[in-house]
Protein backbone atom coordinates (compact mmCIF):
# COMPACT_ATOMS: atom_id res chain seq x y z
CA UNK A 1 0.00 0.00 0.00
CA UNK A 2 1.35 3.13 -0.83
CA UNK A 3 2.26 6.23 1.88
CA UNK A 4 0.20 9.15 1.83
CA UNK A 5 2.81 12.21 1.08
CA UNK A 6 0.51 14.88 1.21
CA UNK A 7 0.33 14.47 4.87
CA UNK A 8 3.91 15.33 5.02
CA UNK A 9 3.67 18.13 2.71
CA UNK A 10 6.96 20.19 2.99
CA UNK A 11 6.72 22.33 -0.67
CA UNK A 12 10.26 23.65 -1.68
CA UNK A 13 10.80 27.51 -0.84
CA UNK A 14 12.63 28.64 -4.14
CA UNK A 15 11.57 31.67 -6.04
CA UNK A 16 9.31 29.90 -9.21
CA UNK A 17 11.16 30.98 -12.52
CA UNK A 18 8.86 32.82 -14.72
CA UNK A 19 9.26 31.72 -18.50
CA UNK A 20 7.00 34.17 -20.20
CA UNK A 21 4.69 36.96 -19.33
CA UNK A 22 3.01 39.32 -21.32
CA UNK A 23 -0.85 40.78 -21.17
CA UNK A 24 -2.58 37.18 -21.63
CA UNK A 25 -0.62 34.63 -20.33
CA UNK A 26 2.40 33.92 -17.98
CA UNK A 27 3.71 30.97 -18.14
CA UNK A 28 6.36 29.51 -15.44
CA UNK A 29 9.18 26.81 -14.28
CA UNK A 30 7.05 24.55 -11.72
CA UNK A 31 9.26 23.23 -8.91
CA UNK A 32 8.79 19.82 -7.87
CA UNK A 33 7.39 18.99 -4.36
CA UNK A 34 4.82 21.99 -4.85
CA UNK A 35 1.04 21.38 -5.86
CA UNK A 36 -0.42 23.73 -8.72
CA UNK A 37 -3.94 23.91 -6.49
CA UNK A 38 -4.87 24.00 -2.69
CA UNK A 39 -5.35 20.41 -1.46
CA UNK A 40 -7.84 20.07 1.48
CA UNK A 41 -7.30 21.62 4.87
CA UNK A 42 -4.79 24.51 5.45
CA UNK A 43 -2.07 22.39 5.79
CA UNK A 44 -1.96 21.98 1.91
CA UNK A 45 -2.89 25.83 1.03
CA UNK A 46 0.49 26.69 -0.17
CA UNK A 47 0.35 25.89 -3.81
CA UNK A 48 1.71 27.06 -7.30
CA UNK A 49 -1.76 29.02 -8.24
CA UNK A 50 -1.58 31.05 -4.60
CA UNK A 51 2.17 32.00 -5.38
CA UNK A 52 1.28 33.09 -8.80
CA UNK A 53 -1.82 35.09 -7.69
CA UNK A 54 0.59 36.84 -4.84
CA UNK A 55 2.31 38.44 -7.57
CA UNK A 56 -0.35 38.56 -10.51
CA UNK A 57 -3.52 39.34 -8.70
CA UNK A 58 -5.49 38.12 -12.24
CA UNK A 59 -3.83 34.76 -12.97
CA UNK A 60 -6.64 32.15 -13.64
CA UNK A 61 -5.79 28.33 -13.40
CA UNK A 62 -6.13 26.25 -16.98
CA UNK A 63 -4.54 23.28 -16.51
CA UNK A 64 -2.26 21.29 -13.56
CA UNK A 65 0.63 19.17 -13.41
CA UNK A 66 1.25 16.81 -10.20
CA UNK A 67 2.59 17.66 -7.28
CA UNK A 68 5.84 15.87 -7.90
CA UNK A 69 6.10 16.99 -11.41
CA UNK A 70 7.87 19.78 -12.52
CA UNK A 71 8.33 21.78 -15.61
CA UNK A 72 6.26 24.55 -17.79
CA UNK A 73 2.93 25.54 -17.23
CA UNK A 74 0.66 28.18 -18.19
CA UNK A 75 -1.81 30.58 -16.75
CA UNK A 76 -4.04 33.00 -18.13
CA UNK A 77 -4.52 36.65 -17.09
CA UNK A 78 -7.53 37.42 -18.78
CA UNK A 79 -10.90 35.47 -18.97
CA UNK A 80 -10.60 35.35 -22.48
CA UNK A 81 -7.08 34.08 -22.65
CA UNK A 82 -8.42 31.05 -20.00
CA UNK A 83 -11.34 30.35 -22.52
CA UNK A 84 -8.86 30.11 -25.38
CA UNK A 85 -6.17 27.83 -23.55
CA UNK A 86 -9.08 25.78 -22.08
CA UNK A 87 -10.08 25.06 -25.15
CA UNK A 88 -7.01 23.83 -26.63
CA UNK A 89 -6.14 21.46 -23.84
CA UNK A 90 -9.62 20.38 -24.31
CA UNK A 91 -9.39 19.59 -27.44
CA UNK A 92 -5.78 18.53 -27.86
CA UNK A 93 -4.58 21.39 -29.45
CA UNK A 94 -1.43 21.76 -27.05
CA UNK A 95 1.73 19.66 -27.48
CA UNK A 96 3.64 18.49 -24.28
CA UNK A 97 7.07 17.08 -24.28
CA UNK A 98 7.88 15.73 -21.05
CA UNK A 99 11.53 13.85 -20.06
CA UNK A 100 12.00 11.37 -17.47
CA UNK A 101 14.32 8.39 -15.70
CA UNK A 102 12.65 5.55 -15.78
CA UNK A 103 14.10 2.28 -14.33
CA UNK A 104 15.84 -0.23 -16.25
CA UNK A 105 17.03 -0.34 -19.39
CA UNK A 106 14.28 0.51 -22.46
CA UNK A 107 14.87 -2.48 -25.30
CA UNK A 108 13.31 -0.70 -27.62
CA UNK A 109 14.39 2.58 -29.07
CA UNK A 110 10.57 4.26 -29.17
CA UNK A 111 6.93 2.74 -29.31
CA UNK A 112 2.96 3.90 -28.30
CA UNK A 113 1.63 2.90 -25.21
CA UNK A 114 -2.59 2.65 -25.59
CA UNK A 115 -3.91 1.86 -22.27
CA UNK A 116 -6.75 3.12 -21.01
CA UNK A 117 -7.31 4.36 -17.23
CA UNK A 118 -9.98 4.97 -14.24
CA UNK A 119 -9.49 5.79 -11.04
CA UNK A 120 -8.69 2.99 -8.44
CA UNK A 121 -11.30 4.26 -6.39
CA UNK A 122 -10.16 2.36 -2.90
CA UNK A 123 -6.21 3.85 -3.16
CA UNK A 124 -7.22 7.12 -4.79
CA UNK A 125 -5.72 9.27 -6.01
CA UNK A 126 -3.85 6.50 -7.61
CA UNK A 127 -4.99 5.47 -11.24
CA UNK A 128 -5.19 2.10 -12.89
CA UNK A 129 -5.65 0.40 -16.24
CA UNK A 130 -9.10 -0.45 -17.02
CA UNK A 131 -9.09 -2.53 -20.67
CA UNK A 132 -13.52 -2.28 -20.20
CA UNK A 133 -13.88 1.00 -18.15
CA UNK A 134 -11.28 3.39 -18.73
CA UNK A 135 -10.72 5.94 -20.43
CA UNK A 136 -8.49 5.94 -23.50
CA UNK A 137 -4.89 7.27 -23.15
CA UNK A 138 -2.24 7.28 -25.76
CA UNK A 139 1.56 8.00 -24.75
CA UNK A 140 4.34 8.57 -27.03
CA UNK A 141 7.94 7.96 -26.37
CA UNK A 142 11.56 8.06 -27.30
CA UNK A 143 14.30 6.61 -25.48
CA UNK A 144 17.05 9.39 -25.10
CA UNK A 145 19.89 7.02 -23.91
CA UNK A 146 19.77 4.22 -21.50
CA UNK A 147 22.69 2.14 -19.30
CA UNK A 148 21.79 -1.77 -17.22
CA UNK A 149 20.14 0.89 -14.42
CA UNK A 150 17.93 3.19 -15.55
CA UNK A 151 16.88 4.85 -19.09
CA UNK A 152 16.13 8.74 -20.46
CA UNK A 153 13.28 9.13 -22.32
CA UNK A 154 11.15 11.73 -23.87
CA UNK A 155 7.33 11.56 -23.22
CA UNK A 156 5.13 12.66 -25.80
CA UNK A 157 1.10 12.80 -24.40
CA UNK A 158 -1.60 12.71 -26.82
CA UNK A 159 -4.33 12.25 -24.18
CA UNK A 160 -4.21 14.44 -20.69
CA UNK A 161 -5.50 11.54 -17.82
CA UNK A 162 -4.39 12.26 -14.32
CA UNK A 163 -1.14 10.04 -13.39
CA UNK A 164 -0.94 9.04 -17.32
CA UNK A 165 2.60 9.13 -17.76
CA UNK A 166 3.21 7.05 -14.22
CA UNK A 167 1.06 4.05 -14.89
CA UNK A 168 1.56 4.08 -18.71
CA UNK A 169 5.67 3.93 -17.77
CA UNK A 170 4.87 1.80 -14.86
CA UNK A 171 2.79 -0.54 -17.28
CA UNK A 172 5.80 -0.95 -19.33
CA UNK A 173 7.62 -2.73 -16.64
CA UNK A 174 9.68 0.61 -16.22
CA UNK A 175 8.23 2.74 -13.34
CA UNK A 176 9.54 6.53 -13.03
CA UNK A 177 12.05 7.02 -10.58
CA UNK A 178 11.36 8.67 -7.43
CA UNK A 179 7.11 7.73 -7.91
CA UNK A 180 6.24 7.20 -4.10
CA UNK A 181 2.81 5.82 -5.78
CA UNK A 182 3.85 3.36 -8.73
CA UNK A 183 7.86 2.22 -8.02
CA UNK A 184 8.46 0.17 -5.65
CA UNK A 185 12.06 -0.93 -3.82
CA UNK A 186 14.94 0.98 -5.12
CA UNK A 187 13.45 2.56 -7.91
CA UNK A 188 11.40 4.89 -5.39
CA UNK A 189 14.26 5.69 -3.68
CA UNK A 190 15.46 9.29 -5.25
CA UNK A 191 14.75 12.91 -3.85
CA UNK A 192 12.33 12.95 -6.54
CA UNK A 193 9.69 12.02 -9.36
CA UNK A 194 11.96 11.97 -12.05
CA UNK A 195 9.31 13.47 -14.17
CA UNK A 196 9.48 17.18 -16.12
CA UNK A 197 7.57 19.00 -18.75
CA UNK A 198 10.10 20.37 -20.48
CA UNK A 199 7.91 21.83 -23.20
CA UNK A 200 4.51 23.15 -23.91
CA UNK A 201 3.46 24.32 -27.27
CA UNK A 202 0.13 26.36 -27.70
CA UNK A 203 -1.78 29.07 -29.70
CA UNK A 204 -1.64 33.01 -28.12
CA UNK A 205 -4.78 33.83 -27.52
CA UNK A 206 -4.18 37.24 -28.87
CA UNK A 207 -3.89 36.43 -32.53
CA UNK A 208 -3.46 32.62 -32.27
CA UNK A 209 0.08 32.15 -33.30
CA UNK A 210 2.35 28.87 -32.31
CA UNK A 211 4.24 29.43 -29.21
CA UNK A 212 6.33 26.85 -27.88
CA UNK A 213 7.86 27.45 -23.95
CA UNK A 214 10.55 25.56 -22.51
CA UNK A 215 12.12 24.61 -19.30
CA UNK A 216 15.49 22.97 -18.55
CA UNK A 217 15.45 19.81 -17.31
CA UNK A 218 16.96 19.93 -13.66
CA UNK A 219 17.88 15.81 -13.68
Amino acid sequence: MPPKPLETYRPPQDPVAVLHEDAQILVVDKPSGLLSVPGKGPHLADCLLSRVQAVFADALLVHRLDRDTSGVMVFALTRHAQRHLGLQFEKRQTRKTYVARVWGRLAEASGTIDLPLIVDWPNRPLQKIDLENGKQAVTEWRRLRANDEESRVRLMPKTGRSHQLRVHMQALGHPILGDPFYATGSARDYSRLMLHSQSLRLNHPDGGIGMTFTAPVPF
